[in-house]
């Protein structure tokens, strides 16, 4: 009997995960007694963070994609399909073109979706941007190209969000592409964020303070935005914002699968130690379409996917799973075009910031490059 491993989603989670799965149960592949699946609507693997770069003219959108084939082992099959439907009880998978896949176990890994049309001020004929996909990278890059003097403002809406750095990134890398340009002192930026300080992560948020004031960054917190019209932010505690150009953090969603499959209300509810589904039996979830109480950030599907590989392999095998995800996370941080410095935390560890640098900026460019080999489960 074989035992058939499908993994829904081809991005970093699924994509790590299928690699080393197909490493460690290679005696068992090559047996015929494990199958490894991953099922994607995307043939791209997408490697978002560079999203943050393409509307400074640092990235281009072919940098941040490659096949999926060109990344997955050969040990793994690939379906191109579009997952309609999950069915717990009799382990199956529907897909939009009518076909049904059975699984033994799976991993869900279908991710966060940015959601611009729910969000004030952003989506088809708002005003807003955002750097959240690959059009919306394009078009904002194209506005940036021309705003010269007026109010930036980043707004940080939608919570949680993907790649939770970004926001506090956009506007420190934004004041000195303004100021390489000379026009820094026509241009107003503020940065608004929805709760009563500068971000979710409390040691974040006090390293931000002073690297804002310094580089003229304005802010603004319990900043919940309600409207945005005719160049105004409303919020929902009766302020308002007036701006020439406004930049979005969307709201996030889970696929819609997620719910009518019973495996969680908002987001993918699994056991923060072992990665299971607390609602279904060989049903396992990685990277942020999780709930997982860290960052929806692609370092932590990177350090999950390493205890998701050994528990399913010990199931594979009959053994008892030993292994525990203790939530370690690590987020780079740009600190403008020449400095970085990076978080680094876990579920039992206090969030820690170091102090930036110009090697930690470069080491951070420097792994936007080599982020192919951890996709293929090198690094």
């Amino acid at each position: 009997m074989t035992d058939r491993i499908v993994i829904v989603g081809g991005g970093s989670g699924g994509t790590i995960t299928a690699n080393r799965l197909a490493e460690e149960l290679e005696p068992e592949i090559e047996a015929g007694e494990v199958e490894i699946t991953i099922v994607s609507d995307n043939p791209n693997h997408l490697y978002k963070p560079l999203y943050l770069y393409v509307p400074f003219g640092e990235a281009t959108l072919e940098d941040t994609k490659r096949p999926l084939v060109d990344l997955v082992d050969r040990r793994v099959n690939l379906v191109f399909e579009h997952v309609t439907e999950i069915d717990t009880d009799g382990k199956q998978l529907a897909m939009a073109n009518g076909e049904a896949m059975d699984y033994d176990y799976l991993v869900v890994a279908t991710g966060a979706i940015p959601e611009p049309e729910e969000t004030p001020g952003l989506g088809e004929d708002e005003p807003g941007h955002h750097f959240y996909g690959p059009d919306a990278a394009t078009e904002l890059r194209e506005a940036l190209a021309n705003f010269d003097e007026g109010h930036l403002v980043l707004s940080v809406i939608g919570t949680p969000h993907v790649c939770p750095a970004a926001p506090v990134e956009f506007p420190m890398i934004a004041d000195q592409w303004f100021r390489e340009r000379g026009v820094r002192e026509d241009i107003e930026i503020t940065y608004t964020y929805p709760i009563q300080r500068l971000h979710g992560v409390r040691p974040t948020a006090e390293w931000m303070v002073p690297r804002f004031e310094e580089r003229d960054i304005q802010t603004k917190t319990f900043f919940n935005v309600d409207n945005v019209e005719d160049g105004t932010i409303e919020t929902l505690e009766g302020k308002e914002l007036d701006f020439d150009m406004m930049i979005g953090v969307p709201e996030f969603t889970a696929a819609s699968i997620i719910e009518e499959a019973g495996l969680g209300e908002e987001w993918m509810e699994v056991d923060r130690n072992t990665l299971e589904s607390e609602h279904a039996e060989d049903v396992y979830g990685i990277g942020d379409v999780t709930n997982l109480p860290t960052s929806k950030a692609g370092s932590v599907a990177h350090y999950a996917s390493g205890t998701l590989v050994s528990r399913l392999s010990s199931e594979v095998r009959g053994q008892t799973p030993t292994e525990t995800f203790h939530g370690k996370t690590i987020c780079f941080i740009e600190a403008g075009t020449e400095e970085g410095t990076f978080i680094e935390f876990a579920y039992d560890r206090e969030p820690v910031v170091r102090d930036e640098n110009r090697f930690l900026h470069w080491s951070k460019l420097g792994y936007n490059e080599a982020y192919w080999l951890t996709a293929r489960g090198v690094m």
